[in-house]
Protein backbone atom coordinates (compact mmCIF):
# COMPACT_ATOMS: atom_id res chain seq x y z
CA UNK A 1 0.00 0.00 0.00
CA UNK A 2 1.01 3.61 -0.54
CA UNK A 3 0.60 5.66 2.63
CA UNK A 4 1.47 9.20 3.69
CA UNK A 5 2.22 11.45 6.65
CA UNK A 6 1.95 15.23 6.38
CA UNK A 7 3.94 17.03 9.07
CA UNK A 8 4.72 20.59 9.98
CA UNK A 9 6.74 22.22 12.71
CA UNK A 10 9.56 20.04 14.00
CA UNK A 11 9.28 17.08 11.62
CA UNK A 12 12.16 17.78 9.23
CA UNK A 13 14.63 16.61 11.88
CA UNK A 14 12.91 13.28 12.56
CA UNK A 15 12.13 11.99 9.07
CA UNK A 16 15.53 10.29 8.83
CA UNK A 17 18.32 10.26 6.28
CA UNK A 18 17.23 6.90 4.87
CA UNK A 19 14.18 8.46 3.18
CA UNK A 20 14.61 9.18 -0.55
CA UNK A 21 13.83 12.74 -1.65
CA UNK A 22 11.45 12.91 -4.63
CA UNK A 23 9.94 15.71 -6.68
CA UNK A 24 6.30 15.23 -7.73
CA UNK A 25 4.85 17.39 -10.48
CA UNK A 26 1.14 18.26 -10.19
CA UNK A 27 -1.13 20.63 -12.09
CA UNK A 28 -0.98 22.90 -9.01
CA UNK A 29 2.80 22.93 -8.63
CA UNK A 30 5.81 20.85 -7.62
CA UNK A 31 5.80 19.00 -4.29
CA UNK A 32 8.82 17.53 -2.52
CA UNK A 33 8.16 14.22 -0.78
CA UNK A 34 10.37 11.80 1.14
CA UNK A 35 9.87 8.11 0.36
CA UNK A 36 10.52 5.23 2.73
CA UNK A 37 9.95 1.54 2.00
CA UNK A 38 8.52 -0.71 4.70
CA UNK A 39 8.46 -4.24 3.28
CA UNK A 40 5.51 -4.20 0.84
CA UNK A 41 4.33 -0.73 1.92
CA UNK A 42 5.62 2.73 1.08
CA UNK A 43 5.24 5.75 3.34
CA UNK A 44 5.59 9.22 1.81
CA UNK A 45 6.44 12.12 4.12
CA UNK A 46 5.51 15.69 3.19
CA UNK A 47 6.54 18.89 4.96
CA UNK A 48 3.58 21.23 4.52
CA UNK A 49 5.64 24.35 5.23
CA UNK A 50 8.41 23.25 2.86
CA UNK A 51 11.99 22.39 3.65
CA UNK A 52 13.31 24.81 6.23
CA UNK A 53 9.78 25.87 7.23
CA UNK A 54 9.59 28.73 4.72
CA UNK A 55 5.88 28.78 3.79
CA UNK A 56 3.32 30.35 6.19
CA UNK A 57 0.03 28.46 6.70
CA UNK A 58 -2.15 30.78 4.61
CA UNK A 59 0.20 30.43 1.60
CA UNK A 60 0.70 26.65 1.64
CA UNK A 61 -0.14 25.04 -1.70
CA UNK A 62 -2.61 22.61 -0.15
CA UNK A 63 -4.05 21.48 -3.47
CA UNK A 64 -0.61 20.55 -4.77
CA UNK A 65 0.14 18.54 -1.61
CA UNK A 66 -3.05 16.47 -1.77
CA UNK A 67 -2.86 16.15 -5.56
CA UNK A 68 0.68 14.79 -5.15
CA UNK A 69 -0.68 12.12 -2.80
CA UNK A 70 -3.26 11.18 -5.43
CA UNK A 71 -0.54 11.00 -8.09
CA UNK A 72 1.41 8.65 -5.80
CA UNK A 73 -1.72 6.48 -5.38
CA UNK A 74 -1.83 7.07 -1.62
CA UNK A 75 -4.87 5.41 -0.03
CA UNK A 76 -4.43 6.43 3.63
CA UNK A 77 -2.80 9.53 5.11
CA UNK A 78 -2.37 11.10 8.54
CA UNK A 79 -1.85 14.80 9.18
CA UNK A 80 0.20 15.84 12.23
CA UNK A 81 -0.59 19.23 13.75
CA UNK A 82 0.83 21.48 16.46
CA UNK A 83 -2.03 23.22 18.27
CA UNK A 84 -2.81 25.53 21.14
CA UNK A 85 -5.09 24.16 23.85
CA UNK A 86 -8.46 25.84 24.36
CA UNK A 87 -9.95 23.28 26.76
CA UNK A 88 -8.31 20.72 29.03
CA UNK A 89 -9.18 17.87 26.64
CA UNK A 90 -5.65 17.93 25.17
CA UNK A 91 -3.27 19.65 27.57
CA UNK A 92 0.08 21.15 26.50
CA UNK A 93 2.55 18.32 26.01
CA UNK A 94 -0.13 15.72 25.21
CA UNK A 95 -1.62 14.35 21.99
CA UNK A 96 -5.09 13.77 20.60
CA UNK A 97 -7.12 12.58 17.63
CA UNK A 98 -9.34 15.05 15.77
CA UNK A 99 -12.93 14.02 15.10
CA UNK A 100 -14.45 17.39 14.06
CA UNK A 101 -13.20 20.75 12.82
CA UNK A 102 -14.42 24.34 12.51
CA UNK A 103 -13.07 26.18 9.46
CA UNK A 104 -12.39 29.83 10.36
CA UNK A 105 -10.03 30.54 7.46
CA UNK A 106 -12.60 32.83 5.84
CA UNK A 107 -12.15 31.58 2.30
CA UNK A 108 -8.66 33.08 2.12
CA UNK A 109 -7.08 29.97 0.61
CA UNK A 110 -7.79 27.39 -2.09
CA UNK A 111 -9.61 24.58 -0.29
CA UNK A 112 -11.38 22.74 -3.11
CA UNK A 113 -10.48 21.01 -6.36
CA UNK A 114 -13.99 21.68 -7.70
CA UNK A 115 -13.80 25.26 -8.95
CA UNK A 116 -16.33 25.05 -11.79
CA UNK A 117 -15.63 25.04 -15.53
CA UNK A 118 -13.77 21.85 -16.49
CA UNK A 119 -13.32 20.93 -12.80
CA UNK A 120 -17.06 20.91 -12.21
CA UNK A 121 -18.84 21.54 -8.91
CA UNK A 122 -19.12 18.96 -6.16
CA UNK A 123 -20.32 19.30 -2.57
CA UNK A 124 -18.45 16.92 -0.26
CA UNK A 125 -20.33 15.85 2.90
CA UNK A 126 -18.49 16.52 6.16
CA UNK A 127 -20.70 14.72 8.66
CA UNK A 128 -17.75 12.46 9.44
CA UNK A 129 -14.70 14.46 8.32
CA UNK A 130 -12.16 11.80 9.29
CA UNK A 131 -11.88 8.13 8.36
CA UNK A 132 -13.66 6.03 10.97
CA UNK A 133 -11.52 3.00 10.15
CA UNK A 134 -8.20 4.86 10.27
CA UNK A 135 -9.12 6.56 13.54
CA UNK A 136 -9.98 3.13 15.00
CA UNK A 137 -6.60 1.75 13.92
CA UNK A 138 -4.79 4.71 15.48
CA UNK A 139 -6.62 4.23 18.78
CA UNK A 140 -5.81 0.50 18.78
CA UNK A 141 -2.16 1.19 17.93
CA UNK A 142 -1.83 3.79 20.70
CA UNK A 143 -3.32 1.34 23.19
CA UNK A 144 -0.93 -1.41 22.05
CA UNK A 145 2.06 0.93 22.37
CA UNK A 146 0.84 2.33 25.71
CA UNK A 147 0.78 5.86 24.30
CA UNK A 148 -1.73 8.14 26.08
CA UNK A 149 -4.10 9.50 23.42
CA UNK A 150 -7.21 11.64 23.67
CA UNK A 151 -9.65 9.95 21.29
CA UNK A 152 -11.63 13.01 20.22
CA UNK A 153 -11.56 16.77 19.89
CA UNK A 154 -12.71 19.69 17.76
CA UNK A 155 -10.01 21.61 15.90
CA UNK A 156 -10.69 25.22 14.94
CA UNK A 157 -8.66 26.25 11.90
CA UNK A 158 -7.68 29.92 11.61
CA UNK A 159 -6.07 31.55 8.57
CA UNK A 160 -2.85 32.72 10.20
CA UNK A 161 -0.05 33.47 10.20
CA UNK A 162 -0.85 35.63 13.23
CA UNK A 163 -1.90 33.97 16.45
CA UNK A 164 -5.38 34.48 17.86
CA UNK A 165 -6.64 37.16 20.24
CA UNK A 166 -7.99 36.21 23.68
CA UNK A 167 -11.45 37.35 22.50
CA UNK A 168 -11.29 34.96 19.54
CA UNK A 169 -10.20 32.08 21.76
CA UNK A 170 -13.06 32.82 24.16
CA UNK A 171 -15.45 32.72 21.20
CA UNK A 172 -13.97 29.45 19.88
CA UNK A 173 -14.38 27.91 23.32
CA UNK A 174 -18.07 28.86 23.34
CA UNK A 175 -18.37 27.27 19.89
CA UNK A 176 -17.08 23.97 21.27
CA UNK A 177 -13.51 24.01 19.97
CA UNK A 178 -10.89 22.17 22.01
CA UNK A 179 -7.71 23.34 20.28
CA UNK A 180 -6.64 25.78 17.59
CA UNK A 181 -4.32 25.51 14.60
CA UNK A 182 -3.96 26.86 11.05
CA UNK A 183 -3.81 23.94 8.61
CA UNK A 184 -5.92 20.87 9.41
CA UNK A 185 -9.31 21.85 8.00
CA UNK A 186 -7.94 22.64 4.54
CA UNK A 187 -6.01 19.38 4.26
CA UNK A 188 -8.98 17.39 5.53
CA UNK A 189 -11.39 18.89 2.98
CA UNK A 190 -9.06 18.29 0.04
CA UNK A 191 -8.23 14.75 1.15
CA UNK A 192 -11.96 13.99 1.29
CA UNK A 193 -12.41 15.37 -2.23
CA UNK A 194 -9.51 13.21 -3.42
CA UNK A 195 -10.98 10.06 -1.85
CA UNK A 196 -8.05 9.54 0.53
CA UNK A 197 -8.77 7.94 3.92
CA UNK A 198 -7.53 10.67 6.25
CA UNK A 199 -6.98 11.20 9.99
CA UNK A 200 -5.57 14.07 12.03
CA UNK A 201 -3.36 13.81 15.11
CA UNK A 202 -2.59 16.87 17.24
CA UNK A 203 -0.05 17.71 19.90
CA UNK A 204 -0.47 20.79 22.05
CA UNK A 205 2.50 23.14 22.33
CA UNK A 206 0.87 25.83 24.49
CA UNK A 207 -2.30 27.26 25.98
CA UNK A 208 -4.11 29.50 23.50
CA UNK A 209 -4.22 33.27 23.99
CA UNK A 210 -5.78 34.47 27.22
CA UNK A 211 -5.58 31.07 28.93
CA UNK A 212 -2.00 31.24 30.22
CA UNK A 213 -1.15 33.57 33.07
CA UNK A 214 2.26 34.18 31.45
CA UNK A 215 0.75 35.19 28.10
CA UNK A 216 1.92 32.80 25.36
CA UNK A 217 4.47 30.26 26.59
CA UNK A 218 5.47 27.28 24.44
CA UNK A 219 6.79 23.85 25.36
CA UNK A 220 10.51 23.59 25.93
CA UNK A 221 12.36 22.39 22.82
CA UNK A 222 13.34 19.06 24.40
CA UNK A 223 9.75 18.29 25.39
CA UNK A 224 8.40 19.30 21.98
CA UNK A 225 10.97 17.09 20.23
CA UNK A 226 9.99 14.11 22.39
CA UNK A 227 6.28 14.60 21.68
CA UNK A 228 6.78 15.01 17.92
CA UNK A 229 8.88 11.84 17.80
CA UNK A 230 6.15 9.93 19.67
CA UNK A 231 3.45 11.29 17.36
CA UNK A 232 5.41 10.40 14.21
CA UNK A 233 6.03 6.88 15.51
CA UNK A 234 2.32 6.44 16.28
CA UNK A 235 1.40 7.64 12.78
CA UNK A 236 3.93 5.32 11.12
CA UNK A 237 2.89 2.24 13.05
CA UNK A 238 -0.82 2.99 12.57
CA UNK A 239 -0.44 3.30 8.79
CA UNK A 240 1.58 0.10 8.61
CA UNK A 241 -1.12 -1.64 10.65
CA UNK A 242 -3.64 -0.57 7.99
CA UNK A 243 -1.39 -2.08 5.35
CA UNK A 244 -0.80 -5.31 7.27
Amino acid sequence: MNLAIIGGTGYQKVIGNEAARLSVETSYGTVIVFEQEHNSDTIYYLLRHGEGHRVPPHLINYRAIIDALSALHVTHAIGLYAVGSITSLVLPGTIGLIDQFIDFTGGGRDSTFFTGDEKGVKHIPMVTPYSVHLRKVIIETATHLDIPLCKRGTYVCTNGPRLETPAEIAMFRRWGADYVGMTAATETILAAEAGIQFAGLVYSINWAAGLDAEGISFLEEETAARVTTTLLSLAQKSLLAVGA
